[in-house]
């Protein structure tokens, strides 16, 4: 048995989870305050949330800075904390993916059971992120060696499986081209996460680019076949969350990588290491009206072809091979 732990924050870990669980051997089991996704065919627990009722300000919420959120006195921290540990202690599991939460990674190790710490992009230096990369029997990670493990300790390194990025359309057959479109399409892809930029930003980039036409999609206005229309775009503009990044490698699409403000400067590091690999345009804020010419026409003479560097086009299936063995007990095996 493998439990799964998906923290309630966006789409991307519970998308990566779903990935994952296609391949996996092992039974598995989600834990999250999430409720089960639909089509999950998996054993499901539904976590108390820990943010509910929120703390007063001023509040210690992070043990003097050991932690990230374990706030003092609070009932649905206590609650989920014994929920976990109930299950762990019931269903016995050979291994937890925590996808991510420090304090889950340390709660079941502590249950003395060994725990994957999801290695995210950023600024993951600190006390609480040291604490679960050190105690983890391994490291996932959804990116490609050298995107982000740059200063990390050669013990974290050796016990990483680098699966690359791991799109839900890996495999997927790609659908034929369009023909006779009277003009270039891009299409911008916002994720659940949030947004820096408004529909007025959109808008100027538009008017900017004659001879394009735009268009958008997000968790609450989605695509009827996204698949489809990341293999269509000639450019495809995206948030840098790991899966968004992940699909649109997976379809070898010319694109730009706009990061979008998140925790630890995930979204900018992504969007950094995507310009220095040299697989599409990053940039860490959205590029003025003027600038949306040239950079839609340096992605289009860029292409697609450099994702291969990003995405193997198996990494759910590696990874979920990799788990595999640590919950069998064996040595993962090697991945990078």
């Amino acid at each position: 048995m493998i439990g799964y732990y998906v923290h309630h924050q966006g789409q991307g870990h519970l998308t990566r989870m779903r990935s994952l669980g296609e391949h996996l051997r092992s039974p598995v089991t989600g834990l999250s305050s999430l409720p089960a996704p639909a089509g999950w065919e998996h054993r499901w627990v539904q976590l108390p949330r820990d943010d509910a009722p929120v703390p007063e300000v001023g509040a210690d919420v992070d043990a003097h800075g050991t932690l990230h959120w374990a706030p003092l006195r609070h009932r649905g921290v206590a609650d989920r904390a014994a929920a976990i540990s109930a299950w762990v202690a019931r269903a016995r599991p050979r291994l937890v993916v925590t996808d991510v939460s420090v304090e889950a990674a340390l709660l079941v190790r502590l249950c003395g059971v060994p725990v994957v710490v999801v290695a995210l992009p950023g600024h993951r230096t600190d006390p609480a992120h040291r604490l679960a990369h050190d105690l983890a029997e391994g490291l996932l990670a959804p990116w490609p060696e050298g995107a982000h493990d740059a200063g990390w300790p050669d013990a974290w390194r050796a016990k990483t499986c680098f699966a690359g990025g791991m799109s839900r359309f890996d495999g997927a057959h790609r659908p034929l081209p369009a023909t006779g479109r009277p003009s270039r399409h891009a299409l911008v892809v916002w994720g659940a996460g949030g947004r820096d930029t408004g529909a007025g930003a959109v808008d100027a980039a538009r008017a900017a680019t004659p001879g394009w036409t735009w268009s958008e999609c997000s968790p609450a206005h989605p695509s009827p076949d996204l698949w489809r229309d990341l293999c269509a775009a000639d450019v495809v503009v995206t948030h840098a969350g790991q899966n968004a990044v992940a699909d649109v490698a997976a379809a070898r699409a010319a694109a730009v990588v706009v990061a979008q403000r998140r925790p630890f400067d995930e979204q900018d590091a992504t969007a950094a290491a995507v310009s220095r690999m040299r697989v599409a345009d990053g940039h860490t804020s959205w590029p003025e009206p003027g600038d949306w010419p040239g950079v839609l026409e340096r992605a289009v003479r860029r292409g697609g072809r450099g994702w291969s560097r990003w995405s193997t086009g198996r990494g759910a299936q590696d990874a979920a091979a990799w788990l595999d063995d640590l919950a069998a007990g064996r040595a993962g095996r090697s991945v990078a």
